[in-house]
């Protein structure tokens, strides 16, 4: 079982790169887990067909542990990923950190991954702060590899700077753990310089750019991902090749 964890600053696309990586892997054969680490909840929508899945923190605060299963946290979509989403406390009361804590402490007593047995298992992880809680896949083994989403704008960068600062806190790991960086481009100038730069500084390199285009929008007001909404595109071509990068490691 391969174990990814994907962490990008909100809303700089790590969600569609994962769940684009996801679909492209499961289009291949292998069976794979998608795991969003989110209050949002948002990171599995498109390949669920835009259908909001009940989340686990919040199916453990209606049913109560002793009566909580698999069935009721992690759904199937068309594609055939197995999907999960964390969620966050209400508004205003409890950490969203510890949210992501309970919610993989859930899912190992649940014995989620004997289960389901995945080939590979993805974490989609919201990288604006990286508590406790949000660098749960660094540490105890969830995670095997990390890769960071970023542009070259500037608090993508700083978010990026961040993370990676983060894993060589992980017991001095990093060299072992964050295995490079992914340009999705919103054609700032000098973007892959200065992406570049970063990843030179945390001692890495960029695996794979993802040029902007507008499939991606296409793609998401049909609530799907691009490898199911345009197949054939160039765009689609680029996450089937970052994905097999990703559980290959092989770099650009």
């Amino acid at each position: 079982m391969k174990k990814i964890a994907i962490y990008g600053k909100g809303g700089i696309g790590k969600s569609t790169t994962t769940s684009n990586i996801s679909a492209a892997l499961a289009s291949k054969g292998y069976r794979v887990m998608q795991i969003g680490c989110d209050p949002k909840a948002d990171s599995t929508r498109m390949l669920m067909g835009g259908k909001e899945i009940p989340t686990i923190l919040n199916t453990l605060r209606v049913k109560g542990k002793d009566l909580m299963q698999l069935e009721d946290i992690l759904f199937e979509s068309y594609s055939g990923v197995i999907c999960a989403e964390c969620g966050g406390p209400k508004p205003g009361v409890g950490c969203a950190g510890r949210g992501i804590i309970t919610s993989f402490e859930l899912l190992d007593s649940l014995n989620a991954f004997e289960i389901y047995n995945p080939d590979i298992v993805l974490y989609d992880v919201l990288g604006d702060v990286v508590c406790g809680g949000f660098s749960m896949p660094l540490r105890q083994g969830y995670a095997d590899d990390v890769y960071i989403v970023s542009s070259g704008e500037k608090m993508s960068i700083f978010a990026a700077g961040n993370i990676g600062m983060a894993i060589t806190e992980m017991n001095g790991r990093s060299q072992t753990m964050l295995k490079g960086i992914i340009l999705n481009a919103r054609g700032v100038n000098r973007e892959r310089e200065i992406v570049s730069e970063l990843a030179l500084d945390l001692g890495t390199e960029i695996v794979s750019e993802i040029q902007r285009d507008p499939m991606v929008q296409t793609s998401e007001e049909k609530n799907m991902t691009v490898i199911e909404c345009a197949p054939q595109s160039q765009l689609a071509s680029m996450y089937e090749k970052l994905a097999m990068k990703l559980i290959g490691g092989i770099s650009e």
